[in-house]
């Protein structure tokens, strides 16, 4: 893989928006449209509101987010904490068919995730989590 873009901030809120943003560039980079960039965006979000809600207990740990170009004609935003372990795959899917008052709490953000990308990945690399979004750039939504 091709590295394109690599930040590593505090992993809380303030930082969203900078980092959304250079996610953001570097999709614009790869000639994604408009409307793609924007499902990538908001799965990023996801992604990194819940590491900055859940992934350290009582301290402040960092993000990292690096942002590359992989084999086969894909773009892949790497997410990496070295929060507590935790594998949003495993979760199951949430029921969107039940009312909103009977639905399990939690789930829909990574089910988000999985609706806005071609392909979600995750690892445990020694102590941290590293959450992949892969997007197919020979395939336009």
């Amino acid at each position: 893989m091709d590295l394109l873009r690599n930040i590593k901030v505090p992993a809380e809120l303030e930082h969203l928006h900078s980092l959304i943003g250079a996610i953001g560039d570097c999709a614009k980079k790869q000639g994604l449209s408009d409307k793609r960039i924007n499902e990538i965006k908001i799965a990023a979000e996801e992604a990194l509101v819940n590491i900055f809600n859940y992934a350290y207990e009582e301290k402040v740990g960092d993000v990292e987010v690096a942002c590359k170009t992989g084999q086969g004609g894909t773009f892949v935003i790497e997410i990496s904490d070295e929060g507590r372990p935790f594998d949003p795959l495993s979760l199951a899917e949430p029921d969107t068919t039940l009312d909103i008052d009977d639905r399990q709490i939690g789930g829909v953000g990574v089910l988000l995730m999985r609706k806005l990308t071609d392909e979600l990945r995750y690892r445990r690399e020694g102590n941290k989590n590293v959450l992949e979004l892969v997007v197919d750039l020979t395939q336009q939504r």
